[in-house]
């Protein structure tokens, strides 16, 4: 095993609860979409950890930015995956039954946030944070604040201010 690859371990097993609380946060909005569950979350996150190679994350602020990132794009790829696979590809599929298409609303939320955020990162990259971490790491607005360096107040700021332009996108 690498220095890195060990120095990755001690850290990620020292964060290992916060990890599956930030999981478990994430998932409690879309377990019923994306079939993942906070173990299978957190594996994978390490996973993509590790793939990144020697990340620097000095303390726990660092690391909940970080992970947040990663959820979002595990839940992203899987839901993407997901349609893929679904009737041979990408295609709508045209359902009579309300409850199917109730279950694929909130897919296609997860995905059309995920674009608009793209868009966002064009304009503010640490409005994309505060989502990232409220939406896809399911943070309050003190632990977000932290995780910055800025105030709560800041954070609600930046909420309010990317609830309105991804609303804007989202139209």
């Amino acid at each position: 095993m690498s220095e890195g690859n060990a120095a990755l371990d001690q850290f990620f097993s020292q964060h290992y609860t916060a990890l599956r609380q930030l999981a478990h946060r994430r998932l409690r909005r879309s377990e019923k979409i994306t079939l993942l569950d906070t173990t299978a979350l957190v594996h994978e996150s390490y996973l993509r950890f590790q793939k990144a190679g020697r990340v620097n994350l000095p303390d726990r602020v660092q690391f909940v930015s970080f992970a947040a990132h990663v959820m979002r794009s595990i839940v992203v790829d899987f839901v993407r995956r997901r349609r893929a696979e679904r009737r041979g590809g990408d295609g709508q599929a045209v359902t009579l039954d309300p409850e199917i298409a109730a279950a694929r609303a909130p897919e296609d939320e997860i995905i059309r946030v995920h674009e608009a955020l793209d868009e966002l990162s064009k304009v503010d990259e640490r409005l994309v944070k505060v989502v990232e971490m409220r939406y896809f790491g399911g943070l309050e607005e003190l632990e977000i604040a932290g995780a910055l360096g800025v105030t709560d107040r800041t954070v609600r700021r930046d909420w309010e201010k990317a609830r309105v332009l991804l609303s804007l996108a989202l139209q």
